[in-house]
């Protein structure tokens, strides 16, 4: 049975993306799913959507979620379940550098 009580979580938000938290880089969320959480944290500020959510509103590709150490793509990606207290962290992908020579 999932568990539909709303929990009190928080966001770790990536450099790229404080402008839209007025520079914090923790936030709260409530939801009882990742992606309420999100939800709710791109309802508490504005203009953070669209770096998250593609148009089907999923994850963006480049845009990796963990709740605590574990990625939530591995876990039941945005219904993966939320506890009160837990830590979500929004990474975004790291691409480029040098190839080999």
């Amino acid at each position: 049975m999932k568990n539909t009580s709303v929990k009190n979580a928080t966001v770790r938000i990536p450099t790229p993306l404080r402008s839209f938290t007025s520079g914090a880089d923790e936030v709260g969320a409530s939801g009882a799913t990742v992606r309420d959480c999100l939800r709710d944290l791109s309802a508490r500020h504005e203009g953070i959507a669209p770096h998250l959510f593609d148009a089907d509103g999923e994850i963006r590709r480049f845009v990796n979620v963990f709740v605590g150490s574990r990625d939530v793509r591995a876990l039941s990606g945005l219904e993966t379940e939320v506890a009160d207290g837990d830590v979500l962290s929004i990474v975004p992908a790291v691409a480029g550098g040098r190839g080999p020579r």
